[in-house]
């Protein structure tokens, strides 16, 4: 079974991976830059769905829909594959419950998950060239009010970086502890 994801799930999928003992399931992880492009992303999942196609019995998408307006879904549908259920990684990272009860509560939310806190520098300030046009922060992210770290882990060097985020974008700042359970049920759901 080959599971093609989205390079920001990598080190989650992994740790899935082991935790499930899945050893039956192999990963191809796509740039994780691809989030700042979510045109691209069907295209390149669906020539990895083509170069694969054949060598496994079953090939599933391990992306949401991830800004792609229903892309994704598509290709699901063109190929008989499946892909992890969700608008985005918050929410499978979060649980949809959750995530809805988040979203409710402040619906101007910027959302970092571990990977993102790892990579905001890299990914947001570079990425969407804030820090070559400074003015761009308030067109980004004017209209949020705080930031939410999804806390996949327990690492103190993503909580500062997490909060290093909210302090740049001028934001309140909360952290939610999420671990890895609702991700690795939604996983596991598709694998079933």
């Amino acid at each position: 079974m080959l599971l093609i994801a989205c390079g920001a799930l990598a080190r989650e999928i992994l740790e899935a991976k082991r935790l499930n003992d899945w050893r039956a399931l192999d990963v191809q992880c796509l740039p994780a830059e691809l989030h700042n492009r979510p045109e691209r992303i069907p295209g390149l999942v669906e020539r990895r769905i083509r170069e694969n196609a054949g060598r496994y019995r079953r090939i599933l998408i391990g992306y949401a829909d991830c800004g792609t307006g229903g892309e994704l879904d598509r290709l699901v549908e063109k190929y008989g594959v499946a892909r992890i259920p969700g608008a985005h990684c918050y929410e499978f990272f979060a649980g949809r419950d959750a995530f809805a009860g988040l979203a409710e509560r402040e619906p101007g939310t910027f959302y970092l998950t571990d990977y993102l806190a790892r990579n905001f520098d890299r990914l947001i300030v570079e990425g969407m060239g804030i820090e070559k046009h400074p003015e761009l922060k308030a067109m980004l992210f004017g209209n949020y009010k705080k930031v939410v770290y999804l806390a996949q882990s327990r690492d103190a060097a993503l909580e500062d970086a997490a909060r290093r985020a909210a302090r740049f974008l001028e934001l309140e700042y909360e952290r939610a502890d999420t671990g890895l359970e609702p991700f690795r049920a939604a996983l596991d759901s598709m694998l079933s």
